[in-house]
């Protein structure tokens, strides 16, 4: 359940500490071949809120008044609070075996023994703060499992299938709130499309402000194609410091974009796409200007 918290939210003031980006958790996956999941079980409900403050939470219904004990779903810090007592619970094991998005708990290790230990510490710092896991959710010394929407193995990261059985059935946004859960997606899943900023402009277009909605022929033939994309997407590997880039940039004439790649023994292999549109102004470079401007672009990203 997720309380309409709007007003409270308008007069609490926000917390700063940031939320992990998932390419940022992924990298720290390099090398590693035995993968665990854990889930805790009603995630922000297992942390309390003092007493003075839970009058703040009340709520109605036809069945009477109800304030909560516990942190509910809809409050503005919530899914800060939760992160950062997570990474302070799990602190000397972040980026070494274990790594953390919000109630998302996922060990990695190179080795089976390592692996074992990890989970063992783990263990014992849910048993130590009382934090209950969903255990239908989670999943132990794999190969492979399913994170955030993607899959992980030793062999990289790609889309879940489940996701992309979604994008085939997607159909056409029919308004802007439609067209928005769409772009939403496709912009979670960025880094395996390539040249999506030069796919996408007759989407996004259609949601500035002052702009009537009106889905034509170029709408649908973006739609089209980054769905054709998104149904065969690219394994992403994992980069690896000790092996040496290459980064490969493009311009056209409204986007420029740039893939990161490693060759890991059998050829080259992309680690990550990026893109993006080009401002107006940008749009009257010369080509050669064009070109360095995607190459300024993909070392500054």
């Amino acid at each position: 359940m997720c309380t309409d918290y709007r007003a409270l939210n308008r007069v609490t003031i926000k917390s700063r500490y940031p939320i992990p980006r998932m390419d940022e958790l992924i990298d720290n996956l390099r090398g590693a071949h035995y993968f665990s999941k854990i889930d805790l079980r009603g995630s922000y409900h297992q942390f309390r809120v003092f007493a003075d403050d839970c009058h703040k939470t009340a709520f109605r219904t036809h069945y009477g008044s109800y304030e909560y004990t516990v942190m509910p779903f809809g409050l503005t810090n919530a899914p800060s609070t939760f992160q950062l007592t997570m990474n302070g619970v799990f602190g000397d094991l972040l980026d070494k075996c274990v790594i953390i998005y919000l109630d998302d708990i996922l060990i990695y290790s190179k080795t089976r023994e390592q692996h074992l230990k990890g989970l063992a510490g783990v263990f014992q710092r849910l048993q130590q703060h009382r934090l209950i896991t969903k255990g239908s959710k989670c999943e132990f010394l794999k190969q492979e499992l399913e994170f955030l929407g993607h899959v992980i193995s030793t062999e990289g990261i790609r889309i879940d299938p489940k996701n992309l059985r979604a994008i085939q059935e997607w159909k056409p946004p029919t308004n802007r709130q439609q067209l928005q859960s769409f772009l939403g997606f496709v912009n979670y899943v960025r880094r395996f499309i390539c040249n999506m900023a030069g796919l996408i402009g007759p989407l996004t277009d259609l949601m500035q402000k002052g702009i009537f909605y009106e889905w034509g022929e170029k709408q649908q033939v973006a739609f089209e194609a980054l769905k054709n994309l998104l149904m065969s997407p690219p394994v992403l590997r994992i980069a690896n410091p000790e092996r040496p880039f290459e980064v490969i940039t493009d311009a056209s004439d409204i986007a420029i974009g740039a893939v990161l790649m490693q060759d890991f023994g059998n050829g080259l292999q992309p680690i990550a796409y990026e893109s993006r549109k080009m401002q107006s102004a940008e749009r009257n470079y010369p080509v050669h200007d064009k070109e360095m401007l995607a190459i300024v672009h993909a070392f500054k990203i």
